[in-house]
Parts: C-alpha cells; sequence; structure tokens
C-alpha cells in the first residue's frame, strides 16, 4: 500500500501527545494549549475565554478537547464561543487532536483548545 505524506500547507498541526503536554509544531506545551493554523500558545482553562476573540475571525469551528473523555462544558464557555459565532465539538483530547489535524489538513479554518490527558 503506497504511503502518502499528509501536508499542512504550512500551518500548525498537533504532532503527538502524553501525560500532561500537548507537542505542536514540534514545540512542547505542557498543560492545556489552544492550537490555530498560525500556532499555539497555553490556555488557562474554561475559565479562560479571553483568546477567543482574537481567533474568530480565523476559525469556523473549534474542536474542544475534554481531557481523557468526552465531558460537558460549562455553559458559560459555550456560549461565549457562540456568541463569537464559533461552531463548537467537544469530544475527548485525543480524538480531538486526530480531528483537528485532518479538518486542518483539508484546508479548514479550524482550532483547538485541548485539555490534557492523564
Amino acid at each position: 500500500m503506497p504511503m502518502t505524506e499528509v501536508s499542512y500547507g504550512g500551518a500548525t498541526p498537533i504532532d503527538g501527545y502524553g501525560p500532561g503536554f500537548f507537542r505542536v509544531g514540534g514545540e512542547v506545551f505542557q498543560g492545556a494549549v489552544l492550537v490555530t493554523a498560525s500556532g499555539a500558545s497555553a490556555w488557562g482553562g474554561w475559565e479562560d475565554t479571553s483568546l477567543l476573540a482574537g481567533i474568530a475571525e480565523e476559525t469556523d469551528v473549534l474542536i474542544l478537547g475534554t481531557g481523557e473523555e468526552m465531558t460537558l462544558i460549562p455553559a458559560h464557555f459555550r456560549a461565549t464561543v457562540e456568541a463569537l459565532e464559533i461552531g463548537v465539538e467537544p469530544m475527548a483530547s485525543a480524538t480531538a487532536a486526530r480531528t483537528y489535524n485532518v479538518l486542518l489538513s483539508e484546508g479548514r479554518r479550524v482550532a483547538a483548545l485541548l485539555l490534557p490527558v492523564g
């Protein structure tokens, strides 16, 4: 079977993750992280909605990694995202990382907020 290398067209993919960290575009981030096509930064968790306004113009859908398992997201957080007219899709962080990379490779306007696993 021929292997095809995935191209992200200069955008920032999620390279991997492990207990308490994410590797994004070759850089390691401890704890929660926000990832967009243009880069990544630390995220302070559910109370930290300040980063959302900065990504609204370049994001159609926010993939939200809720940790080891999918959990409900706080109502105030969902309301903030939806007020910015960004779709939000919660899922386990491992699934979120993979989904983000697939959508990114398709050229979609996607971002990911990921809580760490383990």
